[in-house]
């Protein structure tokens, strides 16, 4: 029922903001401009906002990537939903994104960083970027926060740049419902290119890993067909094709609704 919630309200918000574009003439949906900018390092996309004018999306939550309290560090609020060749089906949850807009008045040019937390189910441009309300608003002037979020739907500029995570190691929760034969995680903070792109798993003394499914967002799942011998190691793949060990990380106690920060990170 909250996800539905947050996807009405998502919605709502992003027809309100279509109407408002309408009004002062942009285009939604005009897919044969140019995808590049005249710089080669940004390319061009559009921007909306939802949720809260100062929040991190609807209910501060993940959304489609199923992050928790996105509001608080390292995500900050400064989230966005991304459309497919952004989310990737799931694969770019978790990406890093500089963003930076230059044709509003209020606009201030600075390039801000942003991660992928959720999926833009209505897309009005090839490359579009539902931003939370405080990642909106980051890209104005000073005290022009609000201006710019009133322009509704807006012309940006994005590059692709690894994700810091200053003090936070690659985190695995485990997800409610997970038990002997059916075991489900969330992998977080991953730094460097920030996605994960396979998540396979290793039993207590097997000696071989197990390639776990691809549930929805950024959670990887096992069903098994015998009762599964923790402690568990995982090994997470990034889309470079670099592979990090957390040996042992899942304890043999382990619970669901529980989070085991490993020691590893990227960089």
């Amino acid at each position: 029922m909250t996800a539905l919630f947050s996807k009405a309200v998502a919605l709502a918000a992003l027809s309100s903001l279509l109407l408002v574009s309408y009004a002062v003439g942009a285009r939604p949906g005009n897919f044969s401009a140019s995808d590049f900018t005249a710089d080669p390092n940004w390319e061009a996309a559009r921007a909306t906002w939802y949720g809260a004018p100062t929040g991190a999306g609807p209910m501060d939550d993940g959304g489609a990537c199923g992050f928790k309290n996105t509001n608080q560090y390292p995500f900050s609020s400064m989230t966005s939903c991304g459309n497919e060749p952004i989310f990737k089906d799931g694969k770019g949850c978790g990406s890093c994104y500089q963003i930076r807009c230059t044709n509003d008045p209020a606009c201030s040019g600075k390039p801000e960083t942003v991660v992928i937390t959720d999926m833009n189910y209505y897309p009005v441009s090839k490359y579009h970027f539902d931003l939370s309300g405080t990642a909106f608003g980051a890209m104005a002037k000073p005290g022009l926060n609000d201006k710019l979020r009133h322009s509704g739907i807006i012309d940006i500029q994005f590059k692709r740049v690894p994700c810091e995570f200053p003090g936070l190691k690659v985190t695995f929760h485990v997800e409610h419902g997970s038990n002997a034969v059916y075991f489900a995680v969330l992998v977080e903070y991953e730094d460097g290119d920030g996605d994960v792109v396979q998540v396979d798993l290793m039993e207590a003394n097997a000696g071989s890993w197990t390639p776990m499914r691809e549930s929805w967002g950024s959670i990887w799942r096992i069903d098994s067909n015998h009762r599964l011998q923790a402690p568990f190691s995982m090994r997470i793949t990034n889309e470079s094709g670099k592979q990090l060990v957390a040996d042992k990380i899942i304890p043999a106690n382990w619970a669901p609704n529980a989070s085991y920060r490993s020691i590893v990170k990227y960089s």
